[in-house]
Order: C-alpha cells, then sequence, then structure tokens
C-alpha cells in the first residue's frame, strides 16, 4: 500500500518473473539460476504453505527507493508469486509478517516507525495512500492500479456437470469453437464419474469434432454460468444473444447482491470480473453488477456436550462435572430437549455405551449447551427436512428472518422456534370462530384504522431496510392487539395477510383465496399503503400557565422531553404577545399535566 512506502527496506520479486535475468548481475547468476530450478520444481500448494524457514536468494543489485533514493536490495523468494499482482513486492518487515520473517532470516533492516517524520505521519490509511499516489503520479515515478485476487487455473473442473469448454485441439494446438457452431452441448452418459485421473468426458469416444479433432473434456466450474445468469434474467427468451441492447439498458444492473462474507473472493468477484469484461466489449451497459451488498451472518449451532468420567463408562451431569476428571463428548442435538439428555436413546445411538451408566441431578441427566459453528462432527446440524415436517415451511421461513439482524451471527435455537410457530397459530385464528371461517365486512373504527397503518408503515419501512426480524415483531405485536379486541373484519386482516406474504407465502396464500382473493396473492393481491393522517403518534394536551393564569394549550407525544416542551410553548403564536414586558424566572414543567412559566415584569 502506499501509506506503507517510507517502511520499504527490499523488493521480492517471484523467481519466474520475466525481468529477474534483466536485475541480476554476474556474480549471483548462477545462484539466482539455482534457485529458481529449485521453486520450478514446487507446486503452487507447496509454495504456498508455511515453512520453517523462507527461501530466496539476492539478485546483486539494488533499486532506487522513489521518494528517500535509498537504496533497495532486490531478492528472489517463492512466497511471491507471479499471478499475484505484478509478481514482485516492496517490501515491509514493520507492517507484514511475511516480509518480516524474511527480514529476520536473511537480517535485512525493518524501520518500525517508518511515517514518523514523514508527510504521512499525521494522515489516515486512507489519506496516506491518495496522497502518495499524487505525489509519485506527479514526480512521473508511478501511478495507482486496483489487482483483482483471481485465478484462472481453478476455472476448469475434471467432472462431467458444468458448461462444457468450446476448445478443441488440433495437431496438439488449441482452436475455438466457431459461432455458428455453438451451443456445445454434454454428451448423455450412463455413469460420469472420474476415473484414472481423467475427465468423464475423456472416455467418450464421440467426443470430437466432425472432423476427429478431440474436444476439451474439462468442464467450466459453477461459477462459471452463475457468474452473468443475472443477465440472462433481463431477456431470457432472447435465442439470437445473452440479451437484447434494449432490454440491457432497461435493467442495467441488480438491486441487491446478498451473500456470505466468503463470496468476496468467490462468486461476488467472478460475477464483477465477467461483467467488466462484458461491459469493456460493450455488451453489459454498467461497469459494476451490484448496486448494494449485503452480506448475511452466519447462524450457529447449539451443541450438546456430556461429560465422561475418563477410562469409564459412566456420565456424568452437566452441574456435577466438577467432582470427577472427565472428557467432554458431542452428542446429537436430536437426543436432547431443553438440555436435557434422553439416555435411552443416548444408548441406541451410541451402541458402544448400551450399557452406559449416568449420574443424574435431580432425577434429570443435562447436558452442557455451547453456541458454536454448525458441523457434522459436532451432532449440531440442522436440516431443513427436519423442521419442516415438524412446524411447516412458512415457521422455518420466518424464524430465519426473525433470528436478528441479518448481517449479524446469529445462534439457532429449536426451542425458540416454537414461539415463532405459535405466532402463526394465532394468525390463523384470527379468521375462524369455533374453527369455521368467520370475517365480517364491517368498516373499521378509528383505533383500528391507526392500528392498521401504524403497522403497514412499519413493517413497509423496515422491510425496504432489510430489518426482517423488526418487521415481524411488528407482526406480532398487530397479532397480539387483534386476539385481545376479537375483532375478525376483513379491511382489517386482508391488507395484513398481503403484507405477510413474503414472509409466510403458503398460509397467506390459503388465507387470501378464503377471503375471497383470486389466486395468486403475489398475481392479484396489492402491497397496501399507508395514510400518514392515522399513523401520527397521539399528542398529549398540556395547559400552560403564565404568571399563575392557564393562557393556553399545547400538544405534545407523550416521550416529549422538557427542551421539546419549552420549544412548543414558545412556538405557540400566543406566547410573545403574553411575555411582553416580562422576564421568565423559572420553568416548571410536569409532564402530562401542565407547563408553569414563573415570570417577573421589569
Amino acid at each position: 500500500r502506499g501509506d506503507t512506502i517510507y517502511g520499504v527496506t527490499f523488493l521480492v520479486m517471484a523467481p519466474e518473473h520475466p525481468l529477474v535475468p534483466h536485475v541480476t548481475n554476474d556474480a549471483q547468476k548462477s545462484a539466482v539460476v539455482e534457485y529458481q530450478d529449485m521453486v520450478a520444481s514446487q507446486s503452487l500448494a507447496e509454495r504456498q504453505r508455511q515453512k520453517t524457514s523462507p527461501t530466496g536468494v539476492f539478485t546483486g543489485t539494488y533499486a532506487y527507493h522513489p521518494l528517500t533514493h535509498e537504496l533497495l536490495p532486490i531478492w528472489l523468494s517463492d512466497y511471491v508469486l507471479i499471478h499475484y499482482g505484478k509478481g514482485a513486492i516492496m517490501a515491509v518487515p514493520a507492517d507484514d509478517e511475511r516480509d518480516s520473517r524474511f527480514a529476520e532470516y536473511f537480517s535485512l533492516p525493518v524501520k518500525e516507525d517508518h511515517k514518523q517524520g514523514t508527510p504521512l505521519e499525521s494522515l489516515d490509511q486512507k489519506q496516506g495512500i491518495k496522497y502518495v499516489e499524487k505525489l509519485l503520479a506527479k514526480c512521473g515515478r508511478g501511478y495507482s492500479e486496483v489487482s483483482y485476487r483471481i485465478r484462472d487455473a481453478i476455472f476448469s473442473r475434471q467432472r462431467y456437470w458444468g458448461e462444457p469448454i468450446p476448445i478443441y485441439y488440433q495437431d496438439g494446438v488449441a482452436v475455438p469453437f466457431k459461432s455458428a457452431d455453438l451451443p456445445l452441448e454434454l454428451p448423455k452418459m450412463a455413469k460420469y464419474e472420474p476415473s484414472s485421473g481423467e475427465p468423464p468426458l475423456a472416455k467418450v469416444a464421440s467426443w470430437q469434432t466432425e472432423d476427429g479433432y478431440p474436444i476439451e473434456s474439462s468442464t467450466m466450474p459453477g461459477f462459471a454460468g452463475s457468474s452473468g445468469y443475472y443477465l440472462r434474467y433481463m431477456d431470457p427468451h432472447n435465442g439470437e444473444q445473452l440479451a437484447s441492447p434494449e432490454a440491457l439498458n432497461y435493467w442495467q444492473d441488480v438491486d441487491i447482491y446478498i451473500g456470505g462474507a466468503e463470496h468476496a473472493t468467490g462468486h461476488l468477484i467472478y460475477a464483477r470480473f465477467w461483467n467488466m469484461f462484458l461491459y469493456d466489449l460493450g455488451v453489459s451497459p454498467v461497469p459494476e453488477p451490484f448496486k448494494k451488498l449485503i452480506n448475511q451472518g452466519m447462524i450457529l449451532g447449539e451443541s450438546q456436550y456430556i461429560y465422561r468420567i475418563k477410562g469409564t463408562k459412566k456420565f456424568v451431569s452437566y452441574g456435577l462435572k466438577g467432582t470427577y476428571d472427565t472428557q467432554r463428548i458431542p452428542v446429537n442435538i436430536q437426543l436432547a430437549e431443553n438440555g436435557v439428555l434422553n439416555t435411552d436413546a443416548f444408548r441406541s445411538w451410541r451402541p458402544e455405551f448400551a450399557d452406559a451408566e449416568f449420574i443424574l441431578e435431580s432425577g434429570k441427566f443435562y447436558c452442557d449447551t455451547v453456541v458454536e459453528k454448525m458441523s457434522k462432527s459436532l451432532f449440531n446440524t440442522v436440516t431443513p427436512d427436519e423442521i419442516i415436517f415438524s412446524y411447516g415451511a412458512d415457521t422455518l421461513r420466518l424464524y430465519e428472518m426473525f433470528l436478528g439482524p441479518i448481517d449479524q451471527t446469529k445462534p439457532w435455537s429449536l426451542t425458540k422456534i416454537t414461539g415463532v410457530h405459535r405466532f402463526l397459530k394465532r394468525f390463523w385464528r384470527l379468521f375462524f370462530t369455533d374453527n369455521k371461517f368467520s370475517v365480517s365486512d364491517d368498516p373499521l373504527n378509528l383505533d383500528e384504522l391507526k392500528l392498521l397503518h401504524t403497522t403497514v408503515k412499519n413493517v413497509v419501512e423496515n422491510t425496504a431496510e432489510m430489518r426482517f426480524n423488526v418487521a415481524i415483531s411488528h407482526f406480532m405485536e398487530a397479532t397480539n392487539e387483534l386476539t385481545k379486541s376479537r375483532q375478525q373484519k376483513k379491511a382489517m386482516l386482508e391488507p395484513l395477510v398481503i403484507l405477510l406474504a413474503p414472509f409466510c407465502p403458503h398460509i397467506c396464500e390459503e388465507l387470501y383465496q378464503l377471503l375471497g382473493g383470486e389466486p395468486s396473492i403475489f398475481r392479484h393481491g396489492k402491497i397496501p399503503a399507508y395514510d400518514p393522517q392515522y399513523t401520527k403518534q397521539d399528542l398529549v394536551e398540556l395547559p400552560v400557565a403564565i404568571g399563575g393564569k392557564v393562557k393556553f394549550k399545547i400538544h405534545v407525544p407523550p416521550a416529549a422531553s422538557d427542551h421539546d416542551i419549552e420549544q412548543e410553548v414558545r412556538s405557540h403564536p400566543m406566547f410573545n404577545k403574553i411575555m411582553t414586558g416580562k422576564n421568565i424566572k423559572k420553568w416548571i414543567i410536569r409532564r402530562g399535566k401542565i407547563v408553569n412559566l414563573v415570570v417577573t415584569s421589569p
């Protein structure tokens, strides 16, 4: 980075860099060639693996530091890769662990507080980078460039499933298929497992051109098709091109990309890479394919552990483990309910412990519950099928969104999902009396209008901001209020059904049709709008007494602060006229009751 430029003490190049012969002096030539041969014998994985000691060789030459004019020795090392960046780095051992290990091993200098006494001393990282970029550009010694970390080596796959690569080999030379010969489709195969180190397609005798030239037998990876599929959605039935210019210019890009943090160096960067390539070709109208990125948080599992007394088949309940020398063992979460182990089920699950003895607490065997990453080895994974079988798909969908903010890591709890399931049951019961569908066409009163429009406003706004858990809580609040009032009016329930449908499509589709709507709710249902006059917070009336007499009244929100109340009093049209010739000595504000101004005359 530019902001670390004053900490550079040496340079390192990849051993296979084409400039190596030009920067190596005669005295070091044999040592450099020997080192290059040694590195060439290693695989990429071997080069990237952490070594006990770093390896490298000095080229015998130096480079000038572009700002300080210091002489910097030029080294070669296998930890610098030719396909990463430019295949050469400026080493800052004070800030980089690999540079630090290299400098320590080869006794190279390290500048600890390298910003001190430089123009970067008072600048943060972003400011420092910009400063150095401008400075190097101004003196003609450097320029800034963005590098994308993408490796072509991982593109091909030795498997059947994947887009075939439209390349054939003529006398060992790769030749691309002509456009008229595309698309290239996979042949049908009864068995497509790889064998003998070759891809499945290599076993297909007909996998060749009409002239008998072999076609590439590797296929494209999963991200190949997924890198640009969103563009195809813009014009899915076009048989002539990826999408028409008219469709691409109309839709342009994707509003929001939701993916895990690991996508940053996976699908996300490949999709951006492909889109920029298509933009350079004039196909995509915009260089960046996604307007907004959200990294959803990981859902953690609730592991259940039990404690075995070492060297025995005795297990001790969690609260008693401190009195024994124990070993912690993970158990299948299906064997424990509310942290209590089903010992008989455990014996069946682990036959080697069929005769195990369990030391109980108050007649129960308690597990140690730990929230951690889901893993098969910890037996804490939850499959959607199990949840759907027990609670239904709508409960699963709603619970995942109710767990917490979308971008935060959240613990999964089998016990808490029942609360969401109960909410859906309560919502369903709003439409029935004695198990019979019963909804009236009566109009809504003022309180009901306020409840409906406030709920619509809160749900729509929070959903738009991806605060699904907050939106769901407003559904729950409205359902609780309607359950208490026992009102079953279509004017109230139909908008709520439409609003809830994106969260719980199955139950809402059924209720919508019971209300007389045409299937489907997603085709005919219209997202309800709210009327601001019904969403205003109820105001509290406060009489304002000046000099011991009530002069006027103000209306403020119940939670208004003393400052807000004072400002409301001062802004009243009668205030300045009444206060002419008077000075305020003291404000006495009794919230919810009265505002009293003690005044004096000059």
